[in-house]
Formats: C-alpha cells, sequence, structure tokens
C-alpha cells in the first residue's frame, strides 16, 4: 500500500489538476432550487387583462365545475382516476379554484395579443401595457407568481419587445417595485446571442430602476434552432449557459414549435414525438442547472355541448398526468374552463403516491421502518421533493405528510435541501 504522506500529496496534487474542473461543474451544476414552482402558467391577453381576471377565472373555472360535474364519481370517470382518488380530490380543486385559481399569470403582449382593426399600433401597445401594469399593480398578491411575455428578438418585433418591457418594468416600480415572483417570458429564441441581449437589456433595467434583485426571465422553447444549432449540438444547454444565472425555467411552446417541424394542425400536439424529443432535451440540458422545466398547453378548449367539455377535460387531465409522469410539473392553461382539470388531475398525481412515498421517506429517515425500498440519498430527496411540491399546491395537507411520512413539514424540507440551492 502506498504511505499515507505520499496519498496524501497525491491526493492534493489532483485537487490542484481538478480545480478548474471543480469550479466549472459547480457553476453550470448548482443544484435544483427549493424555490416553490407554479404548477401552471396562465396567459392572458394584454387587452383582455384587468384587475378582476383572477378572481373572474375562479368564478367562470368552479361555476363550470359545477355545471358539468355531479360528484366525486362524475369526476373519475371524466378524467380516468381511481374514484377514491376523486373522493380527496374533488373538494380541494373546489378550494382551489375559490382561493388560488390562478398560481402563475402571464399577461401577453405576443402570439395572444392579437391587435385586429387598430391603425396605430403601437400607440394602442403602449396603452394596453399601461392600462395592465397599473391592474397588476393594484392587485398585489392575489397570484404567487405573475409577469409579461414580451415579443421576441427576431428584427421585426425586437424594439417593440423592448419598449413593452422598458414601460412596463416602469410603470411599476413607479407604484412602488415589483410584485414578488415577478418574471418575463421571452419567446421564439432561435440563438444563444439573443439571451445574451436579453441579459444586456436585464442589467439596463436593473440599473436604471434599481430593481432589488437582478431580473430574471423564462426561455421560450418553440423554435427548433433552440433545440438543435447549427452545428448540430444542443443549443438549448448553451442558452442557458449564455443566461449567466438570470434564466429560471424553459417553457415549451408546443404548436409554434410543431408548425415549424412541418407537423400538420390537426396532430401538433404535446405528446407528438417532435414534443418529446424536444422535451427531453430541455431536460437533460438543464438537469441540476436549477432551471426549472414547463410543458406547453392543449388546444382543445372544453367550450360548448356537454359531451365536448367532458372530452376536452379527459383531453386535457391525460396530457397534464403525462407531463407530471414525466418530470414536467408545470404546464400552460389557456382558458378558464381548464383550471379544474388542471388541478384535478395534478393533485390525483400527488395523492395516488402519496401513502407509498411517504412510508418511503419514514423509512429512509428511520431505518427501523420498512417500505419495501432501498433508497439512496438522492432517491430520498427526490421523494421529500414530490411530497412538498404537492404540498405548495394544495394537494396534500400538513395531516397528509405526517400522517404518512411520520415527520412534519421542517424535517421534510431539510431532507429536501440537502444538496440543492436557495
Amino acid at each position: 500500500m502506498v504511505g499515507l504522506t505520499e496519498l496524501e500529496n497525491l491526493a492534493t496534487a489532483l485537487d490542484g489538476q481538478l480545480a478548474d474542473v471543480d469550479a466549472a461543474y459547480a457553476a453550470a451544476y448548482p443544484g435544483d432550487t427549493v424555490a416553490r414552482q407554479p404548477v401552471h402558467t396562465v396567459y392572458v391577453a394584454a387587452d383582455r387583462y384587468d384587475a378582476e381576471t383572477v378572481s373572474r377565472w375562479g368564478a367562470e373555472a368552479l361555476g363550470t365545475l359545477d355545471a358539468h360535474i355531479s360528484g366525486s364519481s362524475d369526476l373519475a370517470a371524466v378524467i380516468g382516476i381511481e374514484p377514491e382518488i376523486a373522493d380527496a380530490v374533488l373538494p380541494l380543486v373546489r378550494a382551489k379554484l375559490r382561493n388560488e385559481p390562478i398560481e402563475d399569470l402571464r399577461i401577453d403582449f405576443e402570439d395572444g395579443f392579437v391587435q385586429r382593426g387598430v391603425t396605430d399600433r403601437d400607440r394602442d401597445e403602449d396603452e394596453h401595457c399601461a392600462r395592465a401594469a397599473a391592474a397588476l399593480a393594484a392587485a398585489p398578491g392575489v397570484t404567487p407568481f405573475a409577469g409579461i411575455r414580451m415579443k421576441s428578438f427576431e428584427a421585426s418585433t425586437r424594439h417593440r419587445g423592448l419598449r413593452t418591457l422598458d414601460a412596463f418594468i416602469a410603470a411599476l416600480t413607479e407604484k412602488n417595485s415589483l410584485p414578488d415572483g415577478f418574471i418575463v417570458t421571452l419567446p421564439k429564441v432561435t440563438a444563444p446571442e439573443q439571451v445574451r441581449a436579453m441579459i444586456t437589456m436585464c442589467e439596463y433595467l436593473d440599473r436604471t430602476y434599481s430593481l432589488p434583485a437582478p431580473l430574471g426571465f423564462e426561455i421560450q422553447i418553440e423554435t427548433p434552432q433552440s433545440i438543435c444549432g447549427p452545428d448540430g449540438t444542443a443549443a438549448v444547454a448553451t442558452m442557458i449557459r449564455a443566461a449567466e444565472g438570470r434564466c429560471t425555467a424553459l417553457h415549451y411552446g408546443t404548436y409554434d414549435y410543431s408548425a415549424a417541424c412541418g407537423i400538420a394542425a390537426e396532430y401538433q400536439a404535446m405528446d407528438h414525438p417532435v414534443a418529446d424529443h424536444a422535451k427531453a432535451t430541455m431536460q437533460v440540458a438543464a438537469a441540476g442547472t436549477g432551471v426549472r422545466l414547463s410543458d406547453g398547453s392543449t388546444n382543445r378548449l372544453p367550450v360548448g355541448p356537454e359531451d365536448d367539455i367532458r372530452a376536452a377535460w379527459g383531453l386535457h387531465a391525460r396530457l397534464v398526468d403525462r407531463s407530471l409522469r414525466r418530470g414536467f410539473y408545470q404546464g400552460w392553461d389557456l382558458h378558464p374552463a381548464q383550471l379544474p382539470t388542471r388541478f384535478a388531475a395534478t393533485f390525483a398525481f400527488y395523492r395516488r403516491s402519496l401513502p407509498v412515498a411517504g412510508a418511503r421517506v419514514a423509512a429512509y429517515l428511520d431505518p427501523g421502518k420498512s417500505s419495501g425500498y432501498l433508497d439512496e440519498p438522492a432517491t430520498a430527496r427526490a421523494l421529500a421533493s414530490f411530497l412538498l411540491r404537492g404540498h405548495a399546491c394544495g394537494a396534500i395537507t400538513d395531516a397528509d405528510i405526517s400522517g404518512h411520512a411520520g415527520v412534519g413539514l421542517g424535517e421534510l424540507i431539510a431532507l429536501r435541501a440537502s444538496g440543492a440551492v436557495q
């Protein structure tokens, strides 16, 4: 055996040899954030947003649910969940729609903002920008997260997008400060250079308006060029690095991406193979970086005759569950009637696995217990994260956690945070 002193000298030499690699890895992969992630982002066109939008969406969603679902067994049949799960889920969904119908609100100045019949488009957008910013400032804390989707950095929309973003931030800061959880969505990114340009804009806004924290943004992945660069590399990974820590999430844009890949309109969907390829690439690129993932939306809306509403709900619930099972814990909703199935499918996902996940956490923390699994630390942290995600959105209660895992929230948070970053 090599002498201890010689081995220590070798270890010290290797520390020096690998120091740059260690530092680069720590900078690129700081680990997952423990901050709350919303289960969805609701897009509302800027011209249709006002201070009552959130409460109006909640009331409409609850009214549609009560008008078309007769009880828990009916809910189970419509969205394909177990009757005993539906018994617990239905009252939780109703409470959610009353108290927090929208977790993340995005005021849309891009594709959803259609200026039909407008002669002076710049003046019209300026007016809606000022009005929407005032409405958001007048309703602080109504949603845990909120922000805007600006126009893209494509040459034809770049100046208008920058003008709206600057005006919106200016209006909010005049009303004291940005709301907690404020975020900007940058759409149709095609090159890392556009992300670097966004950094330049964020630095300008930080400096000009004395923002209390660096402004963050989401990158919307809705072009093939954001997945595969011209040299064949995963461009999305380069974009994350180019963001210098300001990118908070990657959002998949179902329809723009599918159309750009040549998929016929009838077959553009969240579960199409081109979507799965893009999202798998996003998932690998973001792993360990602290950048969150969001799936897209379905444009099949629960409106019209009873059969159409129930069919759309069944499709939406299936797609939400599919995303959750694949590690995409967030998606987009585009209509109030999608909220019942967003929350019903999400709550069912967490409650279905609650007993086993709780037992596995209890057994990991207490070797005297057995769950039938031999879990490693990384899996134990993932189990804790799973339970805490369910708790944050309202699917799992304090009593559920203590009853199934045998611990309080504090112990669960400590388990999740081992190896995570704030």
